[in-house]
């Protein structure tokens, strides 16, 4: 596996010092950018290639939250910060952990070993497929051609171009399998497949079998962002 690009955004000089020593410590991390201006962490993220970010919550030009949902679904974060209080606010991003201030490196190596496997899982899906069990029998379908997961219940609606698939599944384990492909959560009951997407309205996105999906308000930024 290659190594992962990370970058560090932090208005303190001391904690970027921190954490660039305990990256350059472990060997499956790559340093690539650092710098205590969110501003010029994202211009740094538009330009260049990056997987994970060590990002400070409280930054008096942009706020850790304001720098996620700018740039969207593009990159992992591991939040540090000494305020706990904003935790539950940040998982409603793509985290992989959250740090509190002062972080020591055995907590630090614990983190990067969550985003290790995140990208190893990410890593596998890129095979194109994966196995679901429905109707008793074990099916291989291949993500391009899911159009749409909906939730039933205690089951997933998997529909595909040629068939559906029911399985005992949540919508939530299959939003973190899918992680990293060009699929988005767009509504409690929903997962679409981007590529399929025909149109798109304010309210809705028609796919190109004219199913019709609604787009749940609470998920529409992050849609859209995931879109660019």
């Amino acid at each position: 596996m290659r190594k992962i690009k990370c970058i560090i955004v932090d208005d303190e000089p001391l904690a970027i010092s921190l954490l660039e020593n305990y990256v350059q410590k472990i060997s499956f991390l790559e340093l690539v950018f650092s710098s205590e201006n969110p501003i010029d962490a994202l211009e740094y993220i538009q330009n260049n290639e990056s997987d994970l970010v060590f990002l400070d919550i409280q930054m008096p030009e942009l706020t850790g939250i304001n720098f996620m949902k700018i740039v969207g679904g593009k990159q992992k974060y591991i939040l540090t910060t000494a305020y706990s209080e904003y935790a539950l606010e940040g998982y409603e991003h793509n985290i992989v952990d959250y740090l509190l201030k002062p972080v020591s490196f055995e907590r630090f190596y614990k983190s990067a070993l969550k985003a290790q496997e995140r990208f190893s899982f990410n890593e596998e899906k890129k095979d194109s497929y994966f196995f679901v069990k429905s109707s008793g029998q074990q099916h291989r379908i291949n993500f391009d051609d899911i159009l749409y997961i909906e939730s039933i219940k205690d089951y997933v609606n998997i529909k595909t171009s040629q068939q559906e698939y029911i399985v005992l599944d949540t919508l939530k384990s299959l939003e973190l399998q899918l992680s990293g492909l060009s699929f988005a959560r767009v509504h409690k009951s929903f997962i679409i497949n981007l590529s399929q997407i025909k149109s798109l309205g304010a309210k809705k996105a028609v796919l190109f079998s004219e199913q019709e999906i609604p787009i749940g308000e609470m998920y529409r930024e992050n849609f859209l962002n995931k879109l660019k």
